[in-house]
């Protein structure tokens, strides 16, 4: 492979580690949970970390780490750690940040389960979570202090579709001497390169457009080695030793080792298959999403739509600058009550009723009723999550029939 090849060409050819026995063109699936040494000192070496040799499946295997490497060659990174989930990846990021003492900066706009860990599962830890508006960079930079580890945000929020200024926001939390850590879901590496704009660590769901239409479960952890982590509260003692490399040493020699979340051979596999589509998949999804949404916009049921890809949107710019033309595949509708949203839901006959975003088939959901459903209505208004919004994940299928099932489930 040419050093001038494309990132498809790279992605498609990266090698695996080893040669395989039987010149297999895809990765085998090592379904194995332990590896066999030729000796004792050898086994020593390799629990040692001072050999690269595979010791057991919940720290490293052989087809995960091959997803890994490919992951590594689309994205640039430093290194990358999958994991069994996104929510998997979110966590063991943020407790290879954060300590007891420590805050985090995000907003309270966020998916919900990102919601309850920053205000639930953290603080039981003595971990402070600092909910603030990230559009207003003045109450994010008073925000941050000495013990603040991380400001943590989604770079499209789930499902409210706000888009904050990354690079302003980069700026602020390096000049405080914090790293940026980015949930980039919604817009796969294919279209959106995170270190371009200031992000550190980025945090991805692999479920979603990655695993090739929802074939598996999975998350990863993209380190770009591009913090200083002297500065960092937790990983400043390792950082004398290891440099802008300490999260990624904290992270695969302790935190995803005792956590056990390390993603399966399986998942794996099928995940690497779906990156080799992702950029064409991604491309017609993301057209799909913006003609179906200039169709849905005009519809006189529609209250209104929100789509950051829409001229009309007031994060367009923004979000051209940063996302390109096609800001991703999900879009959110307002009907008139949360009874009308159920009647949509309830006559869509090709959308499916389902959670989950960017499967090849289109899925719509009520969030208010589902993902935010345990949460109290004064916390649901604090996280902008409306009782008349329905979440559309478009698909593959054509447009001209997704319209006409929304259409005729209004009717």
């Amino acid at each position: 492979m040419g050093k001038g090849n494309k990132m498809e060409t790279k992605l498609l050819h990266t090698p695996y580690a080893k040669p395989d026995v039987y010149n297999a063109l895809s990765m085998p699936v090592y379904h194995s949970a332990a590896y066999e040494f030729e000796s004792a000192e050898a086994m020593e070496l390799a629990f040692a970390g001072k050999t690269a040799e595979h010791t057991y499946s919940r720290i490293t295997n052989p087809t995960v780490q091959h997803f890994e490497d490919r992951v590594k060659t689309l994205t640039g990174a430093f290194s990358v750690t999958a994991l069994n989930s996104g929510m998997a990846a979110i966590t063991n990021a943020i407790f290879t940040l954060a300590k007891a003492g420590a805050n985090i900066v995000t907003s309270k706009h966020l998916f919900g389960n990102t919601y309850s860990f920053f205000a639930s599962t953290l603080a039981a830890f003595g971990v402070e979570t600092r909910f603030c508006d990230l559009t207003n960079l003045s109450k994010l930079e008073s925000s941050i202090d000495e013990n603040t580890c991380a400001v943590f945000l989604e770079i499209i929020t789930n499902p409210q579709m706000e888009v904050v200024d990354l690079n302003a926001i980069a700026a602020i939390a390096h000049k405080k001497n914090v790293p940026v850590v980015a949930d980039t879901t919604i817009i796969p590496f294919c279209a959106f390169n995170a270190k371009n704009f200031g992000i550190d660590i980025e945090v991805v769901s692999s479920t979603k457009y990655i695993s090739g239409g929802a074939t598996s479960l999975g998350g990863l952890i993209v380190d770009y080695a591009s913090f200083n982590w002297l500065a960092s509260p937790k990983l400043h003692t390792i950082a004398k030793d290891f440099g802008n490399a300490a999260f990624t040493v904290k992270l695969r020699k302790e935190i995803h080792r005792n956590l056990g979340a390390y993603m399966t051979p399986h998942a794996a596999y099928m995940q690497t298959l779906g990156l080799e589509t992702l950029d064409l998949r991604f491309e017609k999804a993301s057209k799909n999403c913006m003609k179906l949404v200039q169709l849905v916009e005009s519809h006189k049921k529609v209250e209104s739509v929100n789509y950051t890809g829409l001229p009309t949107n007031k994060y367009y710019q923004l979000s051209k600058s940063q996302f390109g033309e096609y800001p991703g595949a999900m879009f959110t509708l307002n009907l008139e009550s949360r009874e009308a949203c159920f009647k949509f839901l309830n006559n869509l006959k090709i959308i499916k009723r389902a959670t989950n975003l960017f499967d090849n088939k289109s899925l719509a959901i009520h969030p208010a009723s589902t993902i935010f459903g345990s949460f109290t209505p004064e916390v649901r208004s604090e996280m902008n999550v409306s009782d008349k919004t329905i979440r559309i994940s478009v698909g593959l299928e054509s447009v001209e029939d997704l319209f006409q099932d929304i259409s005729d489930a209004l009717r």
